[in-house]
């Protein structure tokens, strides 16, 4: 499973990301695809999405803690990395 939050994505690309996912919230795209697929994806992320477009992807993987989460550009949340496990930061209000 693969789950892409972003700030602002270019028209182009957010296109391109209702081909392989589902998108239940303006910028929030949800999909179950497969490992190869989804490097593919997170690769075309990486290649046309601005600095600024601020994106977190969650990624599942086979192996411990089961996921990943990469980053793009200046997301609103903050990543962190605890005994080799990476967390969001959630900031108090």
């Amino acid at each position: 499973m693969v789950v892409v939050i972003a700030n602002d994505l270019p028209p182009a690309v957010r296109g391109r990301m209702k081909l392989w996912f589902v998108e239940p919230r303006a910028n929030v795209f949800v999909s179950g695809i497969k490992d190869s697929v989804a490097s593919t994806v997170i690769d075309y992320l990486y290649d046309h999405c601005p600095y600024e477009s601020g994106i977190i992807i969650f990624r599942s993987i086979p192996k411990p803690p089961g996921y990943e989460i990469r980053r793009i550009g200046a997301a609103s949340r903050d990543l962190t990395t605890v005994s080799g496990l990476q967390l969001v930061i959630e900031k108090m209000v």
